[in-house]
């Protein structure tokens, strides 16, 4: 927890970063936790598990303090998410918050590797089921066949 170390930098441009990837996804998407929310979760929970970390020989328990930050995080899930008509709205933003902790956690704990593999998952997860959603949704409508019955058949 040093600032003047490389490494105590280096975690918090990892986490900044992190957090900014998968920020940016949800920012263009306009969901709640934007940038700035998901840079904050990820590094804040990166230093409340260094901080755990640090008081362990003394006084702290590393093993509470992520305990309170899992809870500390489903708290803040819970406030994105809505029931409107009859939906729930923001379950997604609440699994991306909690992802974000999880990858602020694996950060402190100086699995960077991990916390790099688990963020492009993360987009690859958010990213890549929009866009499977999407085909299913065209497919659903019947967007393809009234193209073909507009247009003629599949093969011209």
């Amino acid at each position: 927890m040093d600032p003047t170390r490389l490494d105590f930098w280096i975690a918090v441009g990892l986490a900044s970063l992190c957090g900014a990837l998968i920020g940016i996804e949800r920012q263009l998407r306009g969901k709640p936790a934007g940038i700035r929310t998901s840079i904050l979760i990820c590094l804040g929970t990166m230093l409340f598990v260094r901080l755990g970390s640090v008081t362990a020989g003394s006084t702290g328990d590393p093993a509470r303090v992520l305990g309170q930050v899992v809870t500390g995080i489903g708290f803040l899930g819970a406030g994105v998410m809505l029931a409107r008509e009859g939906l729930i709205q923001g379950v997604t933003s609440a699994a991306g918050i909690w992802m974000l902790a999880a990858i602020g956690a694996m950060i402190a704990l100086e699995y960077n590797m991990a916390a790099i593999i688990v963020t492009l998952l993360v987009l690859i997860v958010l990213v890549g089921v929009f866009l499977i959603e999407n085909v299913v949704l065209h497919l659903r409508r019947g967007d393809y066949a009234k193209r073909v019955e507009k247009h003629g058949s599949e093969d011209e």
